[in-house]
C-alpha cells in the first residue's frame, strides 16, 4: 500500500450530479476533487422552465444559488470544488467535445488524482457529452484508474446502462462491476448520514424533481472499472 491515499477526481456535469451519484463514495475520501462542467451562467440574462421549476427568477441567479448549494453540499463531504467556464444546454451555448476533453485534461494534470469518476453518459443530453470527452481523453490517460458511475435518477430509464455498457464495448473500452477503494476507514450508517446532509443542501433541484422523484438518489451506488482493450488481431 503506498504512504498517499489515492486521490479521487469525479466528473461531474452539472452541480449536484457526483453528489447524488457518487456521495458515499466521496464521504470515504475527504479532500476529494469534484469538477463541474457546466458550471457558467449565459451571457445574456434568460430564464428556463428547468430553473424555474427549481424556484429561480432567472439563470443568473440559478447559477449563484446552485453554486452555494454545491459549497454547502460538498463542505459537508470535505471535497473540494472544482469548475469548468462551460454552460449547460439549456442555456444553449454547449461546448465542442474537443474543448471540453482538452480543458478536463488539462485540470486533471494539475491535481494529484490517481483515481478519475465518469458518468456513463445515462439519457441526460449534457450527461452524454460530458462521457463522449471523457472518452476521448481516457487512452491517453490510461495509467489512471477510471471508473463509470451509474447517474442516479437517469439509471432507472429501462435499458440505458445495458446500451452505454455495449457502447463502450464497441470503443475498446472493458466495462467490469467494481467498488473504488475507500481510502478511510468510516461505517456505512455515517457514510449515509453524510451523503443525506449533502443531498439535502441542494434544496432547489430538489424541489424541481419534485417529491418522490429522486428517491434513486439513496439506492446503492454502481461504478464500473474502465480500461483500454486490447483489439483482437484479424
Amino acid at each position: 500500500m503506498s504512504e498517499t491515499s489515492p486521490r479521487l477526481f469525479i466528473v461531474s456535469p452539472h452541480f449536484d450530479d457526483a453528489v447524488f451519484s457518487c456521495g458515499a463514495l466521496l464521504a470515504a475520501h475527504p479532500d476529494a476533487a469534484v469538477c463541474t462542467v457546466f458550471a457558467a451562467p449565459p451571457e445574456q440574462k434568460m430564464r428556463t422552465e428547468w430553473d424555474e421549476k427549481s424556484g429561480f427568477a432567472d439563470a443568473h441567479q440559478a447559477i449563484h444559488e446552485r453554486t452555494l448549494e454545491d459549497n454547502r453540499a460538498l463542505e459537508v463531504l470535505d471535497a473540494i470544488p472544482l469548475r469548468m467556464p462551460f454552460r449547460d444546454s439549456q442555456y444553449a451555448d454547449s461546448p465542442s467535445i474537443s474543448k471540453m476533453a482538452a480543458a478536463l485534461e488539462e485540470t486533471i494534470y494539475r491535481t494529484t488524482a490517481n483515481t478519475l469518476l465518469m458518468p456513463l453518459g445515462l439519457y441526460h443530453d449534457d450527461h452524454v457529452r460530458v462521457f463522449e470527452a471523457c472518452c476521448e481523453i481516457l487512452p491517453r490517460l490510461s495509467h489512471l484508474e477510471w471508473f463509470g458511475y451509474e447517474e442516479a435518477i437517469h439509471r432507472r430509464t429501462p435499458g440505458v446502462v445495458q446500451a452505454r455498457l455495449a457502447d463502450l464495448a464497441q470503443r475498446g473500452i472493458v466495462a467490469t462491476p467494481a467498488q473504488p477503494s475507500a481510502a478511510h476507514t468510516i461505517d456505512t450508517q455515517r457514510r449515509t448520514q453524510l451523503k443525506r446532509e449533502a443531498v439535502n443542501a441542494y434544496e432547489s433541484q430538489l424541489r424541481a424533481f419534485g417529491a418522490g422523484n429522486y428517491d434513486d438518489v439513496f439506492a446503492t451506488e454502481r461504478y464500473w472499472q474502465l480500461s483500454v482493450g486490447r483489439r483482437r488481431k484479424k
